[in-house]
């Protein structure tokens, strides 16, 4: 492990992270695989797909319509109930994959463009946020009235503590208010035995950030549960069982990373998780760099294989952390969810008519998606943005462009072999 690596696990212990940010100096294989450019040139192609996902919905939240003009697309019979809560599953989501970007202050290597976008966002994600926890708005995001709102506002609280400063304490009391009724609603519901013990965990973390009461058992229990879950090599169970899915990725890991580090010192018991926690995530995220293939796809496996490169959630998370394990470096990691981008939001057919996602991997595929996939759970691909909350100036971005995992081997070149991790 890189001396950078550790001194940002020392800080994870501790109860917070920074980024790292490793010199050009001290990167081997710097070589443009693309022939692009400029190292540039990904970061603004990642600013026009946020720009494409986010802004039907943005816009509509601030004008309180995005339940007038979102479409609900779902499998055959489900439409009526999954429109209780695909909206909220649209605004949680999404916000959650903006928040590090939303919450990045401005440098000078940055774009104008770029910092007013931002601030643009950050505006009509606040004005969204008090429009889906006001009971007298038309956006109102029914909290607590379908077991799916559990998961979403989740994800919304994710977010908020992704982006505390420009979103969580940047909220006017009232929203502030309304918002922990809103979080408390979803107490009703009682999650399954799997990952959903993390959304209820999530939530009271919420709760504890804004100085509410909060539930210590129902985040014991989600912690604990995924504790005895753990199977080895760096991967969960989703409950009792093992499920060949993303899972760990869509939620799992970068929960349980969240959790740790919003809880701080809050119990000597989940002080304790954090190494492993920690340790886990790197390896995890060393398997999925190498589950990209030389041209950006991977194995379409597993159920909610249409959140599409949302499956990258975790590696995206662990770049954002500036927690990469040895080997792994930034700039392949940012041409490997680049070129994951490019297969998952670039296909004819990805967007309606109108600019919403559609379901699909590759285009529009309406019989990828399970019974509980609609419009709104479309928008955790937003996940693999995680990175942009890096300034221009992190390694991430500045680095040249290096061949990842894959691209290496099947160029013929030579690789350290890979090796499980064990405890």
């Amino acid at each position: 492990m890189t001396k950078s690596v550790g001194t940002d696990r020392r800080q994870f212990l501790a109860g917070g992270l920074a980024a790292t940010v490793v010199p050009r100096s001290q990167m081997k294989d710097a070589v443009d695989v693309r022939g692009m450019a400029s190292e540039m040139d990904d970061r603004s192609y990642w600013m026009q797909q946020v720009q494409r996902v986010s802004e039907p919905v943005l816009k509509a939240m601030r004008d309180r319509e995005l339940r007038r003009r979102m479409p609900v697309e779902a499998a055959p019979g489900q439409v009526e109930a999954r429109s209780v809560g695909s909206h909220l599953e649209a605004l949680g989501r999404l916000l959650a994959g903006l928040a590090p970007w939303l919450e990045l202050n401005p440098s000078a290597a940055e774009k104008a463009e770029e910092t007013k976008l931002r601030e643009q966002y950050r505006e009509w994600a606040r004005a969204g946020i008090a429009s889906a926890v006001d009971p007298t708005s038309p956006d109102y995001m029914r909290f607590g009235e379908s077991a799916q709102t559990l998961v979403d506002s989740s994800f919304l609280a994710l977010a908020l503590l992704r982006a505390p400063q420009q979103l969580l304490h940047a909220l006017d009391p009232t929203t502030q208010r309304l918002l922990a009724a809103a979080l408390v609603k979803e107490r009703v519901v009682q999650p399954p035995y799997n990952n959903w013990l993390l959304f209820a965990a999530m939530n009271e973390a919420l709760l504890m950030k804004m100085h509410q009461p909060w539930d210590r058992m129902r985040v014991d229990y989600a912690l604990r549960q995924h504790q005895a879950w753990y199977l080895g090599d760096g991967m969960y169970g989703d409950g009792p069982h093992f499920h060949a899915d993303y899972y760990n990725s869509f939620v799992i890991q970068p929960y349980l990373l969240q959790l740790l580090e919003t809880l701080g010192d809050a119990s000597s018991a989940w002080v304790a998780e954090r190494a492993a926690v920690w340790l886990r995530a790197q390896r995890y995220a060393a398997v999925q760099e190498r589950m990209i293939g030389p041209d950006g796809y991977y194995p379409p496996v597993g159920r909610s294989i249409t959140y599409r490169c949302g499956a990258f959630h975790h590696l995206a998370d662990v770049a954002r952390r500036g927690m990469l394990p040895e080997g792994v470096a930034p700039s392949q990691v940012r041409g490997a969810l680049t070129a994951v981008m490019r297969r998952t939001l670039d296909v004819k057919g990805t967007f309606s008519s109108e600019g919403w996602l559609q379901i699909g991997l590759a285009g529009h595929q309406p019989g990828l998606g399970e019974t509980y996939i609609s419009t709104g759970s479309l928008y955790l691909c937003s996940a693999a943005w995680l990175p942009l909350g890096l300034p221009p100036s992190a390694a991430f971005w500045s680095q040249l462009a290096a061949p990842w995992t894959a691209q290496k081997i099947w160029s013929g070149r030579d690789v350290r072999a890979d090796h499980a991790y064990d405890e």
